[in-house]
Parts: C-alpha cells; structure tokens; sequence
C-alpha cells in the first residue's frame, strides 16, 4: 500500500500548523499586553515575573518610561508576528492560493504584505535590541535578548530582502500570465 501525499494534505498541514502558531503568538502578547498593564497600575511586583519567568522589575524600579518603552517595543514585534501568521491562516481559509494558477492578484499582495510586515517585525527586533544593549550599558541589569523577543532581528530584515524579491518575480509573473492571456 502506497501513501501519497499531494500538496493539498501539506497545505492542510500548513493551515493547522499556522493556526496553532498564531494561537500561540496571540497567548504571548496578551500575556505582555496584560502583564504590562499589571505591572504598571496595579501591582509592580509584577513585572518580576513578566513572562515565563523574565524578571523585569529591575527596569521597572528605575525608569518607568524605560520599562514602558521595552514592553511596546515587545508588544508591537509580538504584534507583527501574530498578524504574520493570521495572513496565513486568511489566505489558505479562503482558498485564495490557487495551484492551477498560482501567479495571482490576492497571491501577490499577501507577499507584498508578508514582506512589509517581516520587514517592521525585524526593523522593531532592531530597535528594541538596541535600546536593550543601550540600557544594559547603563549598568541597567536586563534579561536576554531572546528573553524579550528581540533576537533574531537580523534574520527578519534578511527574510524581508528575500520576500521583496519574490514579491517582484510574482508581480512580473502575473504580467506575463495577462499577456499570455490576452494573445490567446
């Protein structure tokens, strides 16, 4: 007996796996969202505890603003990521991924998109590990980089470049198809 698994069986692999991974994404910042929020106006002992064991409090006591600006920086990448993930939840739900035609208008501006939203998500990453090394050259005791999610910025910017070109090859695989379309 013969197991054949076709592209449709991976793309449904895909789409659970997406989904479990944006249920995941969306967890975590709500999780820094209210932690935040905790930290800040109800209980400061909180942020000892921020998440899964990051110890922020050290920040927190010294400069509020500098704990405020750490957690947006946090929020917003979480925030890209998770929307990263929901486009791909929302382009296989409505079946806008054609294989018979795979070079389409909805095909190209998801990868459009994807690329803009990886470029903010490393651009974000950036910033918040360099305001990280910046507080932590200020004899600011901080937890890691991959502690706060800002590692790996480098690889989302290199992601990025390489969306950005295939975003193009789509874009002029799609003119080329309406060419082709229109001298039949």
């Amino acid at each position: 007996m013969e197991i054949k698994i076709t592209t449709q069986h991976i793309l449904k692999i895909i789409y659970a796996l997406a989904w479990i991974i944006f249920i995941g994404i969306c967890i975590e910042l709500g999780g820094f969202i209210f932690n935040t929020f905790f930290s800040l106006f109800i209980n400061p002992e909180g942020a000892q505890h921020f998440w899964k064991e990051t110890n922020l409090a050290t920040l927190l006591k010294n400069s509020t603003s500098h704990f405020v600006s750490i957690t947006s920086l946090m929020i917003i990448a979480t925030g890209l990521k998770a929307l990263l993930f929901y486009l791909i939840v929302k382009l296989l739900y409505d079946k806008k991924l054609s294989l018979a035609q795979p070079f389409n208008k909805d095909v190209c501006r998801f990868i459009f998109n994807f690329m803009y939203i990886t470029f903010g998500i490393g651009l974000f990453s950036l910033w918040g590990a360099n305001y990280t090394n910046w507080l932590l050259a200020q004899d600011i005791p901080m937890p890691s980089l991959e502690e706060l999610k800002f590692g790996g910025a480098d690889v989302w910017l290199f992601m990025g470049v390489v969306l950005l070109v295939l975003a193009h090859i789509f874009k002029r695989g799609i003119e080329l198809q309406e060419e082709n379309e229109l001298t039949i």
